[in-house]
């Protein structure tokens, strides 16, 4: 019998705690869509002064700041946005700034760190007498942390240097900063000087601070301006938010705080992987909330099933590849969730590995 439910799957998988379901029952609002709700100017007034820009528009889901970000930027169709191959917006995004923005992406590798090197994204740029064939470049992308790394940071003198390649030629700067608090956190940096070069960022608010619904994206009044006329155009207008907008505020106040407990149960979960002699993970690439590890090829089985004997245990995880599996840390699993789930994958390697020797 299953003694108890881990769920690494993501960070998007938290509950409200019983503070949020207060907040969001006691919330004050009125009409979002009119500009009147108390309770979501109050957030995007806290997320303008965290990041440092000068407006910020509360939107139900980081796809959707990441699509809105690109279309402003990107206005005119046939644009072409800059952005990594391994990137959150050209994965897993449904295409949606090529299909409903218009806008080419344009990709360039990423390395292991999440980054691009400079020369090529300098290379990427389509250059003025170009026009006639080519698309128009008009924007960079980066992602922070970048989650196909392995939840890798971006430094802020990166993000430096692609801002001044980005003003260099006209471009714009996007950050997809989905978990840009656990950046900050690891990196010890306030994360208005992580997205310093930034035009705009979208930041998600149902991973690691634990809301459980919506993102916030910031930049200049001009481009919130246009943001908030494109969310009416994508359905996003909704109107009394404000109960969604309190959860978030108890998670910036109650959870963002707090993301150093799940970097350093990470850190404990890879110590454990490590330790059992049929996976592979690389410890010096876990710097946040997220671990990648592979089952080497003598264990002789796919994540898939491996991951369903794992379900059998009540520990949840995602296969993400034909030799790797992903765990997610969040401000719900404890120490004795990270223990009692190493000692789930040790039985399962152990079954596994048994009907291999028969």
């Amino acid at each position: 019998m299953v003694r108890r439910t881990v769920d690494l799957r993501s960070d998007t998988v938290t509950k409200p705690s019983d503070v949020m379901r207060a907040a969001m029952a006691g919330a004050e609002v009125e009409d979002d869509v009119l500009g009147f709700d108390p309770t979501a100017r109050k957030l995007e007034e806290e997320m303008t002064r965290m990041t440092g820009k000068e407006a910020a528009l509360f939107v139900p889901s980081g796809t959707m700041g990441n699509l809105i970000s690109v279309l402003v930027h990107c206005e005119v169709r046939g644009s072409e946005a800059i952005l990594g191959d391994n990137s959150h917006i050209h994965i897993y995004e449904n295409g949606g700034i090529s299909t409903i923005g218009g806008v080419h992406a344009k990709t360039v590798k990423n390395n292991h760190d999440g980054t691009m090197d400079l020369a090529l994204i300098r290379a990427a740029i389509r250059h003025p007498d170009e026009e006639l064939y080519f698309p128009t470049t008009r924007l960079i992308c980066l992602e922070n942390t970048h989650a196909n790394s392995g939840g890798r940071c971006i430094s802020g003198e990166y993000t430096d240097q692609v801002g001044l390649i980005a003003k260099e030629h006209g471009l714009k700067l996007h950050i997809d900063g989905a978990r840009i608090f656990n950046a900050s956190a690891a990196l010890g940096v306030p994360v208005q000087r992580l997205v310093q070069a930034a035009d705009s960022v979208s930041i998600c608010l149902s991973k690691g601070v634990g809301a459980p619904v919506g993102s916030v994206i910031v930049g200049s009044k001009s481009f919130i301006s246009k943001a908030r006329r494109l969310r009416k155009t994508l359905g996003g207008g909704m109107r009394q938010v404000g109960v969604l907008c309190a959860a978030a505020l108890v998670g910036l106040r109650d959870h963002a705080g707090r993301l150093q407990d799940d970097h350093r149960r990470a850190k404990i979960f890879t110590e454990g992987l490590r330790q059992i002699k049929q996976l592979k993970v690389d410890a010096e690439s876990v710097e946040t909330n997220m671990i990648f590890f592979e089952l080497k090829e003598s264990l002789k089985s796919s994540p898939e099933v491996f991951c369903e004997i794992l379900q059998e245990q009540g520990v949840l995880a995602l296969p993400t590849s034909d030799t790797c599996v992903r765990v997610v840390l969040h401000h719900q699993i404890s120490d004795s969730d990270v223990s009692y789930a190493l000692g789930s994958i040790k039985r399962a390697v152990a079954q596994i590995a048994g009907e291999v020797d028969q």
